[in-house]
Formats: C-alpha cells, sequence, structure tokens
C-alpha cells in the first residue's frame, strides 16, 4: 500500500523531543526578526528522519504537497527528501519527464516560501532544480539570484553545486559575481562555499581568476570560505585586498 502524508506525521512524531525541538529553534533562528522567525520544530534529528522518508518514500506528489505545506520544519525536510529520492532515481534511470515534473513541483514550492530555511535548501536545490537544469537553458538560476528573497538566492547559489559535480564552473561564477554585492551571512556563506568548491573540483585557477577579479569587493565570510583551501599565504594576500 502506498504510504501518505499521514505515515510521515506519525512517525515523526514518534521520534519527537521536546529538548531537541527547543535546540533546533535557537540554532535556526527561529526568533522575531531572525531569518527563521516563525518555524516551528518537533525534535526530529535528520538521520531519523531519513530514516522515516525511507521507509515512506512512495509518496504521490499530493501527499508530499500536504508535508511541504506543513509549518512543521520536519514534516517539510522530509517532503524535500521524498522529491530528492525520486528526482534522482529518476535521472538515474534517464527519465528526463519524471526530472522535469518533479523539479517544477520543487520550484513551485520555493517560488510559495516552503523551501525557507537554509538547512532545507541545501538538502534539495542541486539534486532536484540543479539535476534538471544540467543539460537545459539555465536563465532560471540568474532569475532566482536576481531576487532579493533569501531563500530563493540560496537556490540559485546551491543548485550549482549540481554544475560544479560535472566539471562545470561556468553558472556559479557568474552567479557568484552577479549576488557579489549580497552582504546577508546566508548568502555569504553560500557563495563562498561554491566558489570553494570550483577550485576544489574543477580548477584552481578558475577560483584564483575569480578572486584576483573580485577579492576587494568580496564580503569577509564568502572570502574566507573561498579561500579555505588555498595556502596561508594565498588567502593573506586576498584578504588584504578588501
Amino acid at each position: 500500500m502506498t504510504s501518505t502524508s499521514g505515515d510521515v506525521i506519525r512517525a515523526l512524531a514518534e521520534l519527537a523531543d521536546e529538548k531537541v525541538a527547543a535546540g533546533s529553534a535557537r540554532f535556526f533562528k527561529t526568533g522575531p526578526g531572525q531569518y527563521g522567525e516563525g518555524d516551528v520544530f518537533i525534535g526530529v534529528r535528520v538521520p531519523a528522519t531519513r530514516g522515516v522518508v525511507r521507509r515512506h518514500g512512495d509518496l504521490e506528489l499530493s501527499e508530499v504537497e500536504i508535508l511541504l505545506d506543513s509549518p512543521v520544519h520536519e514534516h517539510r525536510l522530509a517532503g524535500l527528501l521524498v522529491l530528492v529520492s525520486r528526482c534522482t532515481a529518476a535521472a538515474r534511470a534517464g527519465d528526463d519527464a519524471m526530472v522535469e515534473k518533479v523539479a517544477r513541483f520543487y520550484l513551485d514550492r520555493v517560488l510559495r516560501g516552503r523551501v525557507n530555511n537554509w538547512d532545507l535548501v541545501d538538502a534539495s536545490a542541486d539534486h532536484i532544480l540543479g539535476t534538471w537544469l544540467v543539460n537545459t537553458p539555465r536563465d532560471l538560476i540568474f532569475r532566482l539570484a536576481a531576487d532579493d528573497d533569501l531563500w530563493r538566492r540560496r537556490v540559485a547559489l546551491l543548485s550549482t553545486f549540481a554544475f560544479i559535480r560535472r566539471a562545470d564552473a561556468s553558472t556559479t561564477l557568474e552567479v557568484a559575481q552577479q549576488v557579489l554585492g549580497d552582504r546577508r551571512d546566508l548568502t555569504q556563506k553560500a557563495m563562498g562555499w561554491m566558489l570553494r568548491e570550483v577550485g576544489k573540483r574543477v580548477d584552481r585557477a578558475l577560483l584564483t581568476g575569480f578572486l584576483d577579479r573580485n577579492a576587494a569587493h568580496m564580503g569577509r565570510t564568502a572570502l574566507s570560505y573561498a579561500c579555505e583551501h588555498l595556502t596561508a599565504e594565498e588567502r593573506a594576500a586576498y584578504r588584504a585586498q578588501r
């Protein structure tokens, strides 16, 4: 019998822990004026949530939609992990139509504000949106990056990880250039992380070339992340440009 959103919600409720929930609420900045304001946690750790998804990962998209519309963070994470599993399986099977269907479903939820914390973005963006856009025009990435919404912009940056894994740094470098002036911490960290991966996985010269052109205009956090695998002398030289 196909699982339902109710099965997932009940399974997560059995694992809920009030102390974990309180810690998660603090860690993910759910207080007034913070980036995760109003998010609700029931206290299920990520490995346990993944275990629930492995047992109930055969949900229809209509059931995933119920999870993504929930105010509970762990419900939304479970829904996203189901989408990741579905998209990954479709990509391996060469089912481009299913990859696109899942990716468009995901994009709609991004635009509706349901992928609204950094862990939710990081667990899903490259595996879903990135996977879809590997062999298609990437205008969508640049439109998301141009949006001032923090989560849409982070989705744009993290989606490019799918391209980096395939030795293509071009979109990452363009998006990083596009959002260079965004000093918000979660944009800075995402930008620096993706730039670091360009140097690590694609071509170190592409990273250093970007830094040669832009280090003087980058925020400290992004620059620090991007330089992480460079030599101490190189890190010092780039920081001195600011």
